[in-house]
C-alpha cells in the first residue's frame, strides 16, 4: 500500500464555509452563533467534493488511502475563545469523518483540537476523545501557535500541556505538529509559518525533556521537518552547546519527519540525514502548493515520484510508503487490518 500520512479537506463543501462567516459575524456582534447541528451537507455532496479533487489525485498518482484531518489553514484557533473553536472544530472533525465513511477504503479521519489563545490545553480532551472514540480518529493534529503566528503560548515541553499529552498517550494516536493560519503579517503562513513551526517545535524538543516523562508519546513533525533535517549539524552542534543529548538518541524514538518536500534534492537530503525509520510518506494534497514545476512537468506536491527516485532498497521504500505509518498510527493500522489490508 502507499499511506499517505497528511491530507486536509481543503475542498470542504461550501456550507462549512458559510458556517465559519456566520460564527466570526456573531463574534461582531452581527447575529447569532450558529450551532454545529445547523451545518448541514449532504452524501452527495461531500463525495463531489472528494472525487474531483483528492480521489482523483490519489488514483493518478497511486495513492491507496490518505489520513485525512480538517483544513490547516482554516483551523484559525486564534479567532474568537475557547467556546468558539469547540464548534468549530466539532464541525470540522465531524466533516472529515464523514468523508472516511463515504470512503472507508481510502480515507482515515484525523482531528483538530479545540485550541484558543490563553486557554489551559486540558480544555481540548473531551474533543479529542470524542474524534478517537466516536468518530475513528487514527491520529490528532496539535497547534504549537495557536495565536496565529505570535507565538503567545509556552513550548511543547511545558507542563500545561501535559494533561493533554497523558490523554493522547492513553488514546495511542500520534499527533502531528501542524501550526494554522498566520495572523502576522511578518510570516506568510505557508511559506514561513508553517515551516517555521516544525523547525521551532524540534527546537523546544531538544531543549527540553518530553519523552523522558512521555516515553511512548509519537510526534509527527510536517513539511520535511521545516529546517531541521537540512540543518541537522547546526541542531547536533547546538544540542551539543546546550548541554543537551545527541538530537538522534533524544528525539528520534519518538519524532518523525514527513516527505512534504517538493523537490528531488529535498527529498534526497532527507532520506540521507534521517533515519529511514522516521520518515513516513506524505503529500499534502491537495494542499498550499498545487502547481506544476515547469522543470519536470509535474506537479510539485506529487512526492510519490521523488520518493521511487531516491535510490532506496525495496525494504525501506516499503517502509516509508506503508510499513512505518502502521507502526506510528496503530488505529490506522488495526482499521486496515480489520478490513483484511
Amino acid at each position: 500500500m502507499i499511506i499517505d500520512c497528511h491530507g486536509h479537506y481543503t475542498t470542504a463543501p461550501v456550507a462549512l464555509g458559510e458556517w465559519r462567516e456566520r460564527q466570526i459575524r456573531a463574534l461582531a456582534g452581527s447575529g447569532e452563533p450558529p450551532r454545529p447541528s445547523d451545518l448541514r451537507t449532504g452524501d452527495d455532496e461531500i463525495r463531489a467534493t472528494i472525487e474531483a479533487n483528492q480521489l482523483r489525485r490519489m488514483d493518478e498518482r497511486g495513492i491507496d488511502l490518505t489520513v485525512f484531518s480538517p483544513r490547516a489553514s482554516f483551523m484559525a484557533h486564534h479567532i474568537g475563545d475557547f467556546a468558539v473553536s469547540e464548534a468549530w472544530a466539532r464541525c470540522c472533525n465531524d466533516l472529515c469523518a464523514r468523508v472516511a465513511e463515504l470512503f472507508p477504503d481510502r480515507f482515515a479521519p484525523a482531528a483538530m483540537l479545540p485550541q484558543s489563545p490563553g486557554a489551559a490545553p486540558a480544555g481540548c480532551v473531551p474533543e479529542l476523545v470524542r474524534a478517537v472514540e466516536e468518530l475513528g480518529a487514527v491520529a490528532v493534529n496539535l497547534n504549537p501557535d495557536p495565536s496565529g503566528g505570535h507565538w503567545t503560548a509556552p513550548p511543547l515541553t511545558d507542563r500545561s500541556w501535559y494533561p493533554l499529552y497523558e490523554k493522547i498517550v492513553e488514546l495511542d494516536v500520534p499527533v502531528m505538529v501542524h501550526v494554522s493560519t498566520s495572523d502576522n503579517p511578518a510570516f506568510h503562513t505557508t511559506g514561513a509559518h508553517y515551516l517555521n513551526a516544525g523547525t521551532t517545535a524540534v527546537m523546544q524538543l531538544i531543549q527540553g525533556d518530553l519523552f523522558a516523562d512521555f516515553p511512548t508519546l509519537r510526534l509527527v513533525i510536517p513539511h520535511g521537518g521545516g529546517a531541521v533535517p537540512y540543518h541537522w549539524g547546526r541542531f547536533r552542534g547546538l544540542a551539543q552547546a546546550l548541554g543537551r543529548p545527541e538530537p538522534a538518541e533524544h528525539l528520534l524514538g519518538n519524532v518523525y519527519f514527513d516527505t512534504c518536500v517538493y523537490h528531488q534534492p529535498g527529498i534526497d537530503l532527507l532520506l540521507k540525514v534521517i533515519p529511514h525509520a522516521n520518515v513516513l510518506f506524505a503529500s499534502e494534497m491537495i494542499g498550499a502548493v498545487r502547481g506544476i514545476d515547469p522543470d519536470t512537468g509535474h506537479h510539485f506536491d506529487d512526492t510519490r515520484r521523488y520518493v521511487e527516485r531516491a535510490g532506496l532498497s525495496a525494504a525501506d521504500l516499503a517502509a516509508i510508503t506503508e510499513g512505518n505509518a502502521r507502526l506510528v498510527y496503530p488505529r490506522l493500522d488495526a482499521r486496515l487490518r480489520a478490513a483484511g489490508r
